[in-house]
């Protein structure tokens, strides 16, 4: 059986591979371990191994992870799954990036709750780009207006979007539908500094993700294994 360290190699290589194949510069693509359900032990073994960005779905879980981490203040904690309003000020104090922020009440509640003391809060904007019903994000067509009101936003760092693709029966599909989100981040990253980050792509679809201009990968089941019940 592979450790933590082993896998975290093998999805480094295939991602360096993808990079080349791609022709984009070495390096820019990064990796975000998705560590929810895991254990402590399974983010420090990652740790140790190198890793220091990891991804949270659920919000009392990741702040539990956090504190228990404490000592470890190079990691960097990012909230990738649903957040209802009532849980913003817990996560405005303890994250660094809230990739799934899809209301413009969500992105006005995590300024107004940022501590001073903390530099702005990184943020993603997810993007729901198949139009499913079961999914969160905003429609594309929504997207300038909604980038307008969080640029006013000065506990907020506009970095970019997120997104989870319909997972499609051809190639062909899923390529249309990372082809849009690509040209949708382009858009908005040749006009705002900060805006360098393209949140798509997961084990079974990093390939075409970076192909179509993704920065950020997030891998979970193939880093530390089959997902455990919350």
């Amino acid at each position: 059986m592979q450790t933590i360290a082993e896998r975290l190699k093998s999805a480094y290589l295939r991602m360096e591979h993808a990079t080349a194949n791609a022709h984009r510069p070495p390096k820019s693509v990064e990796l975000l371990a998705v560590s929810k359900t895991k254990p402590v032990s399974q983010i420090t073994q990652a740790y140790e191994a190198g890793q220091r960005k990891f991804g949270e779905n659920y919000v009392q879980e990741g702040i539990d992870k956090i504190q228990q981490l404490a000592h470890l203040d190079d990691i960097e904690w990012h909230l990738i799954g649903p957040l209802q309003s009532n849980k913003t000020k817990i996560v405005a104090e303890h994250f660094h990036w809230v990739q799934s922020v899809d209301r413009l009440k969500i992105a006005r509640r995590l300024n107004d709750q940022r501590p001073a003391s903390m530099p702005p809060l990184n943020i993603c904007i997810q993007i729901n780009i198949d139009d499913e019903q079961t999914k969160s994000g905003i429609a594309p067509d929504q997207l300038d207006e909604f980038i307008d009101t969080v640029k006013t936003l000065e506990n907020l760092r506009l970095r970019g979007l997120m997104a989870i693709p319909k997972a499609q029966s051809s190639k062909t599909e899923q390529m249309h539908s990372l082809r849009q989100l690509a040209e949708l981040f382009r858009r908005y990253h040749t006009n705002l500094s900060d805006f360098d980050t393209l949140s798509v792509g997961m084990s079974n679809d990093l390939e075409q993700a970076i192909e179509c201009g993704s920065t950020m990968i997030r891998i979970g089941t193939a880093i530390f294994g089959p997902r455990n019940q919350p």
